[in-house]
């Protein structure tokens, strides 16, 4: 749900919407909150630090994507990528990414933080999860961290395109919200801690402007939703990873906290192979 205050205040609502509209008000939303959200997150997520969540869960500690000391050489695909944090932290270890969003301002950013860097440049695509610009087979890994699975109306298409770019034996592992934050509220104090809405209800959360036109969409999916999505698009799920709110973490994102992330999960990582041909 929406984890970022904006001048003008639209409605929140749950509706049914479509995959163009989602995915054109996750373009402009980020467009216009992309500062936003660097200036307000960006000292923790870093430059070139590879983070899966709020919990502040670091690849370089959960080596999710393999050894650190394997994937130099490895193509990688970051897909919501932001401004390339995560790409720059792969980079950094002798990996190939390609870091790819659907907003033109979270890519500059991207360019922003590469400007103050004394290595190269990374490799930076603006273009739709859902129709990846890349022959079969490109990469040996993919990755994402929060990026637009949770935005997208029919995110097998997604996974399919993932699919479909990595190599026989690639990995993917993405994180999204864990899905049970759905049944309760999006509020980091103790009015988050009780049930409020049916874990089961599928319909988007939208928030709206005065015309009805949707500015920001998220899209929840169950846990079994998520794993079935995964198999129908040729994924084999390896493994499911809930990180725990460590000790060290006392800041606020959102509804995420430290009083609710000791007691429900907050994250969920899903981590696939392309098995097959």
């Amino acid at each position: 749900m929406s984890q970022y205050a904006k001048d003008d205040e639209p409605e929140a609502t749950r509706r049914d919407a479509s995959d163009a509209e989602s995915s054109r008000a996750s373009r402009g939303w980020w467009d216009r909150n992309a500062d936003d959200y660097q200036r307000e997150h960006g000292g923790f997520l870093g430059d070139d630090r590879f983070v899966w969540g709020p919990e502040g869960l670091d690849e370089a500690d959960a080596a999710l994507l393999g050894p650190a000391a394997e994937l130099k050489g490895r193509r990688v695909l970051e897909i919501g990528a932001g401004a390339a944090q995560c790409s720059r932290w792969l980079a950094a270890q002798g990996a190939l990414p390609v870091a790819l969003d659907l907003s033109h301002r979270q890519l500059q950013h991207a360019l922003r933080i590469a400007g103050d860097e004394t290595g190269g440049p990374l490799d930076l695509v603006q273009a739709d999860a859902g129709a990846l610009p890349f022959r079969d087979g490109s990469f040996d890994l993919a990755c994402s961290a929060y990026g637009a699975l949770p935005f997208v109306a029919d995110p097998v298409r997604v996974l399919r395109e993932v699919r479909r770019v990595l190599r026989p034996g690639g990995r993917f592992v993405f994180s999204v919200t864990h899905p049970i934050r759905w049944a309760f509220p999006d509020e980091p104090g103790p009015e988050g801690l009780s049930v409020a809405a049916s874990y089961f209800d599928r319909t988007p959360y939208v928030e709206q402007g005065d015309d009805g036109r949707a500015v920001y969409v998220e899209h929840h999916r169950t846990v079994g939703d998520r794993v079935r999505d995964v198999v129908a698009a040729g994924f084999r799920l390896v493994d499911l990873v809930e990180p725990e709110w460590p000790d060290w973490n006392a800041q606020e994102w959102g509804g995420w906290s430290p009083l609710r992330g000791h007691l429900i999960p907050g994250t969920a990582i899903f981590v696939c192979t392309a098995d097959g041909a």
